[in-house]
């Protein structure tokens, strides 16, 4: 996995200013992780209804298949970045 470095007066051009960038980013890679997870679930839920054992899980070839093209997909805070960058991201304060 290589770095790649963001340019922060970038990111601050998508927010008032870089502190509330980074909130909404850490607060859109949280969203897109729950997505994640729940997607994953579903579709590894099928396989724990039919195996009984530990063995079993690791050797399923399918199940593998599914957990590596999970594993490949843009981490979270990429996909967050790329949000806010392409104004896929829009974020509001509570209202007291």
């Amino acid at each position: 996995m290589s770095l790649e470095p963001l340019d922060l007066s970038v990111i601050d051009n998508h927010a008032e200013n870089i502190y509330e960038a980074i909130v909404v980013l850490s607060r859109r890679a949280r969203q897109i992780n729950e997505e994640i997870k729940i997607q994953l679930n579903q579709e590894l839920e099928m396989f724990t209804t039919r195996m009984d054992s530990d063995e079993e899980i690791e050797s399923n070839p399918e199940q593998a298949r599914i957990s590596i093209e999970f594993e490949k997909m843009p981490k979270p805070t990429q996909q967050a970045v790329a949000d806010l960058m392409n104004d896929r991201v829009t974020y509001r304060y509570k209202e007291e």
